[in-house]
């Protein structure tokens, strides 16, 4: 664990962001830290109406108010010509928030939310605090960085996006429970109905799902099958009934699949390959755990940033990657192929491992305690 010299004095912080379990998580490891760190700590989250962290933020057992933010439209959309009377409302509504709150700092994680809470904070001057998760920086951020008095990153290179005096090296916090997974596979066998004796692939695209991932694995149930190889797959509610059918006849054989799984901890025990998304908290939690994966990005979020965090991993031999184009003609086969080479795997988990952040909450609740003291 890191020393974090905190005093034990309590602070109160507002942590604004969501949209994706990528932002959301992250979010709540660091106010459970600060929750660690002073219990009597007050910690108020601030996300964008309608969207995930409106719902997991409270389930967290933190309280949540919602700004009417969304982000650009990529494809022309009349929505569009009311951004900025949202962005403008929003700012109104965070200044009225932050001055009732009255905040000792001011962290942003990303997503809609984190501009206007931010850009308002540093407007009343109230010290702030961006988390950037990903290998190639928001725009967003990009912006907030100017005002910001530190910017956690978790890779290299990050002053092509930021001021490089403000930067600090932390890693990505993670669900410490999903990464906790030492001495639990036989736990996890049992959980999921699997053949200790049998090789297993778990399959994991994010916490919405990925339909290129999905529809890979639907076609290749048959050669898993042929090759004796299990399967875990976590396949998001909307694919979630076909895949359920699909699975029907192979589950004596140890194939299952699950609309979300909530003991990640055991489904990383008793997984031999992993295949994921690319996102910033999925990429730090395989980093953790030290398993081998293949890597999916999402052709689907702003500036590709996914592709850059797989790639940030593929450079130093530390995972393999299929692209979302190729995923159906290449996925499955180079599951097999990976889950019958023993040797690659331990090459692949070795290095991921050497890559991993440990205590990142941690260190981001000391630069927060930073950043209020003036350092």
């Amino acid at each position: 664990m890191v020393a974090v010299n905190l005093q034990q004095r309590k602070i109160k912080v507002i942590i604004s962001g969501g949209g994706t379990g990528g932002h959301i998580f992250p979010a709540i490891a660091i106010a459970n830290e600060l929750k660690r760190a002073n219990t009597e700590n007050e910690i108020l989250f601030v996300g964008a109406e309608g969207r995930m962290e409106m719902e997991k933020v409270p389930a967290a057992g933190y309280r949540i108010l919602g700004l009417k933010i969304a982000g650009i439209q990529r494809k022309f959309d009349l929505k569009n010509f009311l951004l900025p009377f949202k962005v403008i409302a929003s700012v109104m509504k965070s200044r009225s928030i932050i001055r009732n709150f009255k905040p000792d700092a001011a962290v942003g994680v990303g997503g809609y939310a984190s501009g206007p809470l931010l850009y308002a904070a540093t407007m009343l001057h109230i010290p702030s605090l961006v988390q950037e998760q990903n290998s190639f920086a928001g725009v967003t951020n990009k912006i907030l960085s100017k005002r910001a008095k530190k910017i956690c990153v978790a890779y290299d290179g990050m002053e092509k996006y930021f001021p490089k005096d403000k930067i600090v090296m932390t890693g990505n916090p993670v669900r410490q429970d999903v990464v906790q997974t030492g001495g639990k596979k036989e736990e996890g066998l049992k959980y999921f109905r699997l053949d200790g004796n049998k090789k297993t692939v778990l399959v994991i695209g994010g916490s919405l799902g990925a339909r290129s991932i999905n529809q890979s694995v639907l076609n290749g149930l048959e050669r898993f099958d042929e090759k004796n190889i299990q399967l875990i797959w976590q396949t998001g509610k909307g694919f979630f009934p076909t895949a359920i059918a699909a699975v029907k006849k192979f589950e004596e054989k140890g194939m299952h699949a699950h609309e979300f799984i909530n003991r990640m901890d055991l489904a990383f025990s008793c997984a031999d390959v992993v295949i994921s998304r690319a996102g910033a908290s999925s990429v730090s939690e395989l980093q953790l755990v030290a398993k081998p994966c293949i890597l999916v990005p999402s052709p689907n979020v702003a500036e590709d940033h996914q592709t850059k965090n797989a790639m940030a991993l593929v450079e130093k031999q530390a995972a393999l990657l299929v692209k979302d184009s190729e995923a159906n003609q290449l996925l499955v086969d180079s599951a097999i192929a990976l889950i019958n080479d023993t040797e690659k795997q331990m090459q692949l988990s070795q290095n991921i491992s050497r890559l991993a952040l440990r205590d990142s909450a941690a260190r981001i609740v000391e630069e927060i305690y930073g950043i209020i003291d003036g350092k």
